[in-house]
């Protein structure tokens, strides 16, 4: 079976065939650095990362470029209420960018285009579309005359009717001054400088580039005039990938992108999670653990990836507490298993153990097989993730049994086998562990001790006594004891 992608522009699964064999050109929408990042990031970046890591597994060489959008309204606006500068601010969070994500196990891409760093081939790609009739200027204005590219809505399969109700936030802050726009479908390529705003000097007077033209100029200057895959979220359709395309593909006379790509939003209540609606959880306030009743209950990274790779990538999911718990569990099993071969290989007397632990390479051919056929059907990782619970939980039962002096009674060689598929398997999702983490001590804890510490971290709680409750938490952690927290319940438990 062979790979095949859900094209947004075709609305169909085509069978993935690259410009250049073996090779993929691919181009993600990064993040407005104005601002820390939150679980829709985390869903997006994760879901990417894992993308160009399954090419690459099976193959191809992949060059990944994602931008940062430097130069916006939203960061002049963070600048002013942070009295600071455009350029202060979009360097700080995009220090913090790189802070989460890494966390989240994300590679780094092959290149970070700047928009800023982009001004000349912006200003050469508006001048290419205003000699061809394209754009045109208007008191150092230049916009882009929509009704002049007949493919226009081909993307999102909208008309220009639909045009303003769709066309969102972002494209009516961008275009304010609707009177200067020989149509008000029309958007924006540069704007005129407002007092007090940074500018670059242009052939249309001196401003900064809109928001849609960025993208483009950095494509084309990054990978070419048409690329393999372009990726980005689902809220990016209309007007941000549409308008990317009626520039390109105005300008160079030839696809932008043969497959465009698109996660579904994270939702809470119902709602997508965006900073406009206030309902967001940045991924470090996540991970840090920080709730609002001043405890701290810290959630491990691998949690919040497998949590993201559960769910088929272009469809919505939804964010709860409960969600986030049943990740845990499932990473503690999968955890278990990628830790078999540190904890318990060399009682198994398997070969060479230091190469193997430091360069697992699947054998398990039926547990590959499977993976890849789940996954080459557009990158259907949750279903791929059924292959490595397997594995994981195979591996698990077996360790207990060793644990308990009970006689295992399984091939120590095709255990060795399984654990080393299920580490490359796992590696390719981006799920890894630390096994300086290994305590191969089971808790020596009795059920009766459990509830005990419990009830005292209750009360602890109920006293707003945070350093006690988050000692008491920590202790049974380090035994190996989970603890669930739900409101207006006891606390439950349960041996990892």
């Amino acid at each position: 079976m062979s790979l095949t992608i859900y094209n947004t522009l075709t609305k169909t699964k085509e069978p993935f065939q690259t410009l250049t064999p073996h090779q993929v050109k691919m181009y993600c929408c990064g993040v407005t650095v104005y601002d820390y990042c939150h679980l829709g990031h985390a869903r997006s970046y994760i879901v990417w990362d894992t993308v160009r890591r399954y090419l690459q597994w099976r193959g191809y060489e992949v060059k990944y470029v994602q931008n940062f959008t430097d130069i916006d309204d939203k960061i002049l606006r963070r600048a002013d209420l942070e009295q600071s500068s455009m350029t202060a601010v979009a360097e700080k969070y995009t220090a913090a960018y790189f802070e989460d994500l890494h966390r989240l196990n994300v590679r780094d891409a092959d290149s970070y285009p700047l928009a800023t760093k982009h001004i000349q081939e912006i200003q050469d790609l508006i001048a290419d579309l205003e000699q061809k009739g394209f754009a045109y200027a208007v008191d150092g204005d230049v916009y882009f005359r929509v009704r002049k590219d007949d493919d226009y809505g081909k993307l999102s399969k909208r008309n220009l009717d639909d045009l303003r109700a769709g066309a969102g936030e972002r494209v009516e802050a961008a275009d304010p001054d609707q009177i200067k726009k020989e149509d008000p479908f029309d958007f924006a390529l540069w704007k005129a400088a407002k007092p007090g705003e940074p500018f670059w000097e242009s052939p249309w007077g001196n401003g900064r580039p809109g928001w849609h033209i960025e993208c483009s100029a950095m494509i084309q200057k990054q990978l070419g005039e048409t690329i393999d895959i372009h990726c980005g979220g689902g809220d990016l359709v209309f007007p941000h990938h549409e308008n990317e395309i009626a520039q390109s593909e105005c300008a160079h006379d030839r696809p932008l992108s043969t497959y465009w790509m698109h996660n579904g939003m994270v939702r809470v209540g119902g709602e997508k999670m965006s900073k406009s609606l206030g309902n967001f959880t940045t991924i470090r306030a996540l991970l840090d653990g920080h709730k609002s009743d001043g405890s701290v209950d810290p959630v491990d990274p691998m949690t919040i990836r497998l949590f993201v790779l559960t769910a088929q990538y272009r469809k919505p999911m939804d964010f709860s507490d409960a969600s986030i718990t049943a990740a845990g569990q499932s990473w503690q099993t999968i955890k278990d298993g990628m830790l078999f071969g540190y904890e318990f290989g060399d009682r198994l007397g398997w070969d060479n153990l230091d190469s193997i632990r430091t360069s697992a390479t699947a054998t398990s051919t039926e547990e590959l097989d499977r993976f890849r056929t789940a996954v080459d059907d557009d990158f259907n990782f949750a279903e791929g993730l059924v292959v490595v619970f397997e594995l994981a939980k195979e591996l698990r039962k077996v360790g207990n049994i060793i644990v308990h002096d009970s006689e295992q009674t399984v091939d120590p060689h095709l255990l060795k086998d399984k654990w080393q598929t299920l580490i490359e398997l796992a590696g390719v999702l981006g799920l890894e562990v630390n096994p300086d983490e290994l305590n191969v001590q089971n808790s020596g804890l009795s059920d009766t001790e459990i509830e005990a510490l419990l009830t005292e971290r209750q009360i602890a709680r109920a006293n707003k006594d945070f350093a006690t409750s988050d000692r008491i938490r920590a202790q049974l952690t380090e035994e190996k004891i989970v603890v669930i927290d739900k409101a207006g319940v006891p606390s439950s438990w349960y041996r990892g």
